[in-house]
């Protein structure tokens, strides 16, 4: 999918509607501790022990191996840069696209 690379959008630092260009952010590998520690994670997605375990019990044996349910595209990351305060806003929704191009 294509995109203009500049587009008139509202600004809310400005509070009217500007001249602003799109650029799409880099994907970043994720913090250690984003929601909690992973090693926990891993020792309780074991199944080990005793109790509920929720999301981190025991699976079927076909989620080893098998990706159900996986999109087939990623919602870009888009922003948005205002050419009169030059501050950026992110996009609030997005859509999906397997492969995004800005053109002047």
């Amino acid at each position: 999918m294509k995109i203009k690379k500049n587009v008139r959008k509202y600004c809310k630092y400005c509070r009217k509607t500007t001249d602003q260009e799109i650029s799409i952010a880099k994907k970043r590998e994720r913090g250690s501790l984003k929601r909690g520690s992973l090693r926990r994670g891993r020792k309780r997605g074991r199944g080990v022990g005793y109790g509920n375990k929720g999301k981190w019990g025991s699976k079927p044996a076909i989620s080893k191996w098998k990706r159900t349910g996986a999109k087939g595209s990623k919602k870009a990351d888009l922003r948005f840069k205002c050419k009169e305060c030059n501050k950026m806003t992110v996009q609030t929704k997005g859509w999906r696209a397997k492969k995004l191009e800005i053109v002047a």
